[in-house]
């Protein structure tokens, strides 16, 4: 193996650029991106994503040669400027399409484009969540053709899923344990090695490429299941009139009960994932019941919830049809701008279905990006909230705009919990909080 490593991070999002300025502390690397504006913006140390400290961004990002061997962090999409790397990493989204079959395009494509540069004794290395054996089946015929060089003996392959957890702060990209791999012995050992100068928790070289992806697979789809079995009991519990949290929180006292909570399951991962298993079991001749089940229940609470909010709103006489609603939150999890596979976007479809006008506002979205991938105007300042357009409202005792017949908070970011929902909400309105998180006392139901 070489030893004047430059590597080429392909994909810039929440999981590349964290893992391309831990290796640019200590080796040449590209950040390669097809997005332009992403580029331009990593170039002028803004990160959207706020996955990493701007400041350490704005020193990190350095002109090089490589020859020098300096080390920094460069931002790209000119192909030209990853041609001499000799470590690939491919961290490119590996999403579900309207079936919810795998979608490995991206991934092909990424593979693709580095198998267009790609030399001897080069090492492409998979970071996208895939099921076992996609990499070798899918992803290596693509480098060799694109390349015309043979796989394990001109050039070789690893798989190192990534863990990265979008806006956690405390169990970051250093602070996780690393599963590595590699397509020879030799290989396994020369990308532990690698990975070990950037993860301090220490890394678990699997014996094999298709364990590691396989390991990656699991861990989402174990999570999913588990929320989906206690999302199932919030759907029993509300019919039976009881608060699921209570009987958690009773259940937890036992120590060896597993203290989970239901919620909506949206993301990158813990709803997309099971759905790689499951693929990768049905092709192999086996139906995967517990997953797919437990993919059904979490799909089912977004319509849950909008049902139950329109059953409250008429139950205390409210005219639904003539109503305004307010959701807080976009973002798929609390302080962190990521609206991947958001459910709040299908509980706003279903109030909308049901003859509501429907506001969303989340002071931590891109409010473009929302637009372009779902068609939904958010307000993201406390002005747009104030003051929300084509709506004449009630002003009274000094408050801000009241205008909503129902408030629910779907997001459990720290500015909501600070936030006064009676200031927006109309007399004998309904307050639904999805998180747990207000005051039992001013909440007409909660998940």
């Amino acid at each position: 193996m070489k030893k004047d490593i430059k590597i080429a991070v392909i994909g810039q999002g929440y999981v590349g650029l964290p893992l391309a300025l831990a290796f640019a502390q200590h080796y040449p690397v590209i950040g390669f991106d097809i997005k332009a504006s992403r580029v331009d913006e990593l170039t002028r140390g803004i990160d959207l994503t706020k996955e990493v400290d701007e400041s350490q961004l704005s020193v990190s990002v350095v002109t090089y040669t490589t020859s020098g061997g300096v080390k920094g962090y460069k931002p790209s999409t000119d192909i030209s400027d990853i041609a001499d790397a000799n470590v690939y990493i491919i961290t490119v989204p590996t999403p579900i399409n309207q079936f919810n079959a795998p979608d490995l395009s991206p991934l092909k494509a990424s593979s693709k484009l580095v198998g267009s540069v790609l030399k001897k004794e080069d090492i492409v290395i998979y970071e996208s969540t895939v099921y076992p054996g996609c990499t070798e089946e899918e992803c290596i015929p693509v480098l060799e053709q694109a390349s015309q060089l043979v796989f394990n003996r001109d050039f070789y392959a690893g798989y190192s899923p990534e863990r990265i957890n979008p806006g956690d702060k405390v169990n970051t990209l250093e602070t996780i344990v690393k599963v590595t791999s590699g397509s020879t012995p030799e290989v396994a050992d020369y990308i532990d090695e690698l990975y070990r100068t950037i993860i301090k928790a220490g890394t678990h070289k699997a014996p094999s490429l298709k364990v590691a992806e396989a390991a990656k697979v699991i861990e989402n789809a174990q999570r999913d299941v588990n929320i989906s079995f206690v999302n199932e009991l919030a759907l029993i519990f509300d019919r039976l009139g009881i608060d699921t949290r209570d009987v958690l929180e009773a259940a937890g006292t036992k120590f060896n009960f597993l203290k989970y909570k239901p919620g909506l399951v949206g993301g990158h991962c813990i709803s997309v994932d099971p759905y790689y298993l499951a693929h990768k079991a049905i092709q192999v001749g086996y139906y995967p019941d517990v997953i797919l089940s437990g993919r059904r229940v979490n799909d089912e609470i977004p319509v849950f919830i909008a049902s139950k909010v329109v059953k409250l709103m008429i139950q205390k006489g409210i005219d639904v049809s003539r109503s305004r609603v307010l959701l807080l939150g976009m973002a798929f999890k609390e302080n962190c701008p990521d609206t991947r596979n958001t459910k709040v976007a299908k509980i706003y479809e279903e109030l909308i279905s049901y003859g509501l006008t429907v506001d969303v506002y989340d002071p931590w979205v891109n409010k473009a990006e929302v637009m372009e991938e779902y068609g939904i105007e958010v307000m993201t300042t406390k002005e747009e909230l104030s003051h929300p357009k084509d709506v004449t409202c009630d002003h009274r005792f000094g408050k801000n705009t009241q205008c909503y017949n129902a408030v629910l908070l779907l997001t459990a970011h720290g500015e909501f919990k600070e936030l006064d929902v009676f200031d927006y909400l109309v007399e004998q309105g309904v307050v639904y909080d999805a998180k747990a998180v207000l005051d039992r006392g001013i909440v007409d139901s909660r998940l």
